[in-house]
C-alpha cells in the first residue's frame, strides 16, 4: 500500500481516530484523579567546604558537587527521617503510618531531589495533599542540613546554607493532569491511527 494510500485512510478514519484520542485523554484524566491530589514545596541549598576557599573554583564546585550527591541520597534514608521528623516543626507524621516498609516508600514518594551541576547546589521538593504540611516538611528538612549536614559527611568544614526559602505551589502538581491528559491524547491517536490502518485490509476483503 502506498503513501498516498495510508493517507486517504488516515482522512477517511479521522473521526474514529478522533474518538480513540478524545476517550483516552478522558480515560487518563479520570485515573489521574484516582491519586491523591499532590502540592509541592520547593527550596534550594548551598553546599561549601570550607577547607576548600583557597584552592581554585572548579576544584570547589566539584568537591561541593559530590557532597551534594551524597546528600541528595541521605535524604531518603530512615536516619534523616527520624530527625526530621524530631526537628521542632509542625509536621504531622500520622500520614506515613506505622508499618516501616510503608513508610520508607511514601517517604522516597514525599521527597525528590536534584543537584544542579556547575553551582554546588542541592534543589528539593517535598510533595504532600496539605501544602502548609509540605512547606513545614521542607523547613524541617532545611533545618537539618543546615543544622547537621556535615555528620552525614564525616567533616566539621562543610557548610549548608539555604539560599532560597520553601515556595509552595499554588495548584497540585502530582499528579500532573495536563500532561496526563496529553499523553492519553497522543496514544489514543497513535492506537486510532493504528486501528484504521489495520481494519482498512479486512474490510477491503469482506467487500471482495
Amino acid at each position: 500500500m502506498s503513501e498516498i494510500s495510508y493517507s486517504r485512510l488516515l482522512q477517511r478514519g479521522w473521526k474514529k481516530i478522533a474518538l480513540f484520542a478524545v476517550l483516552a485523554a478522558i480515560f487518563a484524566t479520570v485515573v489521574s484523579f484516582a491519586f491523591p491530589l499532590r502540592y509541592s514545596s520547593s527550596m534550594r541549598l548551598l553546599i561549601l567546604q570550607k577547607q576548600l576557599s583557597t584552592v581554585d573554583p572548579y576544584t570547589a564546585i566539584k568537591a561541593s558537587e559530590r557532597i551534594s550527591d551524597n546528600l541528595a541520597q541521605i535524604l531518603y534514608t530512615t536516619s534523616f527521617y527520624d530527625k526530621v521528623m524530631a526537628a521542632q516543626f509542625n509536621v504531622d507524621e500520622s500520614i506515613f503510618g506505622q508499618d516501616e516498609r510503608k513508610r520508607r516508600a511514601l517517604w522516597r514518594e514525599t521527597i525528590a531531589t536534584q543537584v544542579v551541576r556547575g553551582s554546588g547546589m542541592l534543589d528539593v521538593t517535598v510533595y504532600h495533599i496539605d501544602p502548609e504540611q509540605a512547606e513545614q516538611l521542607s523547613q524541617a528538612i532545611a533545618f537539618v542540613l543546615t543544622t547537621e549536614g556535615y555528620k552525614y559527611v564525616g567533616g566539621g568544614d562543610l557548610e549548608v546554607r539555604q539560599v532560597d526559602s520553601p515556595l509552595v505551589s499554588r495548584w497540585p502538581v502530582k499528579p500532573n493532569i495536563p500532561a496526563n491528559a496529553l499523553a492519553g491524547l497522543v496514544l489514543g491517536f497513535i492506537a486510532g491511527s493504528g486501528y484504521v490502518l489495520a481494519a482498512a485490509p479486512q474490510r477491503r476483503r469482506m467487500f471482495e
